[in-house]
């Protein structure tokens, strides 16, 4: 992806991002339901790189299957691509892990910026103290094969209610992960800069006291001018 717009949404919320995709007619680029195992670390910004699994059936799916080393969830992990994003659709279903600390150890050693699932994680302790974003509904010791059979890669998914196409931007922040069209990203994390400065702004004076009317939106031009002699003073 663009370096200057990965440097961009390395800094801003999704809550912001969500803000400035509604203004473009995109209501629904939240994923539901899925929160990191680790909130204190840096934002993880890549573009997608999917996986899809499906209902498991039961003579399809032993064990055994894991010998294969085509096997589309181990080719997964050693064919994501180095600064993508590792989105699996689970099918919104943790009762089964969509993967353990072992392959998401994997996808950080070889330079994947994060993992997430619908679904939930096994090994989930061990996953939470890498210095790795990794993203899931809940814990889930159950392996995969017990309700999901891995079946595509690097095909369009739907992940906590939200269609992901690979090559889509990927945040995800300590609030959650939210899915930026590829062909809007640019664009998108310029006016997320700005909002952000602008947010900053306001929080600023809130807690100097000030009411928001007039201030937030800021419809008394007095709070455009105040704004941009603070952007002026701070270099935003």
């Amino acid at each position: 992806m663009n370096p200057e717009t990965k440097r961009k949404l390395m800094g801003v919320s999704t809550a912001t991002l969500c803000t400035a995709l509604f203004k473009r007619g995109l209501r629904n680029q939240f994923i539901q339901d899925v929160r990191p195992l680790n909130a204190g670390l840096p934002n993880m910004v890549g573009p997608a790189f999917t996986m899809r699994y499906i209902p498991a059936r039961e003579d399809l799916n032993p064990i055994t299957v894991f010998q294969d080393r085509a096997h589309p969830q181990r080719k997964a992990v050693e064919t994501c691509p180095e600064g993508a994003v590792f989105v699996m659709d689970s099918r919104k279903d943790p009762r089964a892990a969509s993967a353990g600390s072992i392959l998401v150890s994997r996808l950080m050693k070889r330079g994947v910026a994060g993992v997430v699932t619908d679904g939930g994680f096994r090994d989930s302790p061990e996953i939470a103290r890498l210095p790795f974003p990794a993203y899931h509904n809940r814990p889930s010791a159950p392996t995969n094969l017990t309700l999901h059979q891995a079946l595509d890669i690097d095909v369009p998914i739907g992940c906590g209610d939200v269609a992901v196409w690979p090559g889509d931007i990927v945040v995800g922040d300590a609030e959650g992960v939210i899915v930026i069209p590829a062909a809007i990203a640019d664009e998108v994390a310029t006016e997320a800069v700005e909002m952000t400065a602008f947010e900053d702004f306001v929080s600023e004076k809130v807690m100097e006291g000030r009411s928001i009317l007039g201030l937030y939106p800021p419809t008394e031009e007095s709070s455009r001018t105040e704004f941009a002699a603070w952007r002026a003073g701070n270099g935003r």
